[in-house]
């Protein structure tokens, strides 16, 4: 799973980063709130993991602002503000949990577990269907005619953006963001390249490039309830 990590400490970013990445989990990390919103609002991250007292824009309020956009990715309080009215007001501004600093590492993991199998769950039940396509980003398959399609990860990330944004142009600057991360160096070639791969695999015909913007996929998405 991928995390996002929003701490002003660097040697803690580190710490944590390692131990982390030591446990199976991709960790991005940003070192004030106003970046930390910028890189949640990006949608890739399965997991945030956010302190509270933070340069420029304060957890909390990145807290607040994240929910009021829409988004529901599990958020972490990592804090040293332990007071029953500290914890009660992270939690009522939309935190999925609250940790005080200091923490033990064991702590920590076995409640990214709690919520990672919460989150595995939601994303489990949340199949996409786009016309002919019926999409588990959970388990990256595709169902087409009949037919299981297995994607990558990446190819099923793609194609989750495209089908949340039916009959809207999708940017590659968005693309690139949501799904490789913020940070990451891939080129529009890339983004170019995983769109060759979708319409070679599931023959799409719906699939629609604006030169020198993006991609959109037309037609009329509907909702549908989990795929054995």
């Amino acid at each position: 799973m991928k995390l996002l990590l929003v701490e002003d400490e660097s040697r803690l970013v580190d710490s944590l980063s390692h131990l982390l990445k030591r446990n199976g989990y991709v960790v991005d990390a940003a070192l004030d709130g106003q970046t930390g919103i910028d890189m949640a609002c990006t949608g890739v991250y399965d997991i945030i993991i956010l302190d509270r007292m933070l340069p420029y824009q304060d957890g909390l309020s990145v807290l607040k602002e994240f929910r009021s956009l829409g988004h529901d990715t599990p958020v972490l309080f990592l804090t040293a503000k332990d007071s029953p009215d500290d914890r009660a007001e992270g939690l009522n501004a939309g935190a999925d949990d609250y940790l005080i600093k200091p923490f033990f590492s064991v702590e920590l993991l076995a409640r990214l577990q709690a919520l990672s199998r919460r989150r595995g769950k939601e994303l489990t039940e949340n199949v996409l269907v786009a016309d002919d396509l019926v999409l588990n980003p959970m388990r990256c398959q595709v169902v087409k005619s009949g037919e299981i399609i297995q994607l990558t990860l990446k190819e099923s990330q793609l194609l989750e953006l495209l089908i949340r944004n039916y009959d809207r142009v999708v940017t590659k600057e968005q693309i690139i963001q949501k799904v490789w991360g913020y940070y990451s160096e891939a080129e529009f070639t890339t983004v170019n390249l995983y769109i060759h791969y979708l319409r070679k695999k599931l023959n799409i015909t719906n699939l629609k490039t604006v030169w020198g913007v993006g991609y959109s996929l037309y037609g009329k998405p509907r909702a549908a309830s989990a795929a054995n």
